[in-house]
C-alpha cells in the first residue's frame, strides 16, 4: 500500500476515534510507545490514554488540514505528521493542533511508537 494512502486512512482513523470514543485509542499503543504532550511524558497504552482520557474536554471534532508522512527506519517505519483545527463543544473559535507520530511495523501490522 502507498505509505501516504496509510498515513491518511490510519490518520481519519485515529481521530475519528479521539472524537467519538477516546478510551478505544489504547489498542493503537503498544506498552513501549510513549507519549509526550506539554512537556509530560506517559509511557504505555494504558498511561497514554489515561492521558488522553483526562483531557479538560469531552466533545471534540478534529479538521484535519495535513498530512505529511516519510520513510523511517530500515525496518519499514513512517514519520507523520498532522496539523489541523480543533473544535470543542460550546466554543465559537476552533484551536490550532500539531502531531508527530512515529509508526513501526510489528508482524504485519503498524503501530504507534
Amino acid at each position: 500500500m502507498d505509505p501516504n494512502a496509510l498515513a491518511k486512512a490510519f490518520v481519519e482513523h485515529y481521530y475519528t476515534t479521539f472524537d467519538t470514543n477516546r478510551p478505544g485509542l489504547a489498542n493503537l499503543y503498544q506498552d513501549g510507545s510513549m507519549l509526550t504532550f506539554e512537556g509530560q511524558q506517559f509511557q504505555g497504552a494504558q498511561n497514554i490514554a489515561a492521558k488522553l482520557a483526562s483531557l479538560p474536554f469531552q466533545q471534540c471534532q478534529h479538521s484535519i488540514t495535513t498530512v505529511d508522512c516519510q520513510p523511517s527506519g530500515p525496518a519499514g517505519g513512517m514519520l507523520v505528521f498532522v496539523s489541523g483545527n480543533l473544535q470543542l463543544a460550546g466554543e465559537q473559535h476552533a484551536l490550532k493542533f500539531s502531531q508527530v507520530s512515529l509508526f513501526k511495523h510489528v508482524l504485519r501490522s503498524c503501530v504507534l511508537d
